[in-house]
């Protein structure tokens, strides 16, 4: 990607080796338990497959897709479902996955419509973290890095659809999307 437009953040190298760790520790706390592994769509795609190839443990996989984003780069603040769960989420352990975690308002919301749903328990990974942006009371349980508040793309985070693909995180110059 053009260093005009993009800074790498965080290089494939760095994620590959933290979601293995992830991946380790998620296999230890889950074990003997029934876990469902949800991602949410679309960004977590990417860090959900690799995340999953690195649990050694039975599990089985889901996908959600929700959104609490316009067109724009701020949260509307209201959560919409467009794709909901297709397992029944009664008497599982699950661990949504999610790529990151910055207002807090849809895995605020996620969390509490699964408890309504008689998960067994409900935790979060997150391959990024963004606490300055946070105005629910919620943390991930894990995270593989955190962030400043800067505008990151790539692994799965997009702008407007574009910059998914790349196999790290880079931070998006304003001038890209204060068009």
């Amino acid at each position: 990607m053009k260093e005009d437009i993009l800074k790498v953040l965080i290089s494939e190298q760095e994620i590959a080796q933290k979601v293995a760790q992830l991946g380790a520790q998620i296999s230890k706390d889950y074990a003997g338990k029934k876990l469902l592994v949800l991602g949410v769509l679309k960004g977590s795609f990417v860090f959900m497959a690799d995340l999953m190839r690195q649990i050694t443990i039975p599990c089985q996989i889901d996908f959600m897709a929700v959104s609490s984003y316009s067109s724009g780069v701020k949260t509307s603040g209201v959560v919409k479902i467009i794709k909901d769960i297709d397992i029944d989420p009664l008497d599982f352990d699950i661990l949504i996955v999610e790529d990151i975690l910055d207002s807090g308002l849809t895995l605020s919301y996620l969390k509490d419509l699964l408890v309504q749903r008689n998960a067994s328990s409900i935790h979060i990974a997150t391959l990024l973290d963004k606490p300055a942006r946070r105005v629910a009371d919620i943390k991930p349980d894990y995270t593989c890095f955190e962030v400043p508040d800067e505008f990151v793309v790539g692994y799965g985070l997009d702008y407007a659809e574009k910059y998914r693909n790349l196999p790290y995180v880079g931070v998006l110059k304003p001038e890209v999307y204060e068009k």
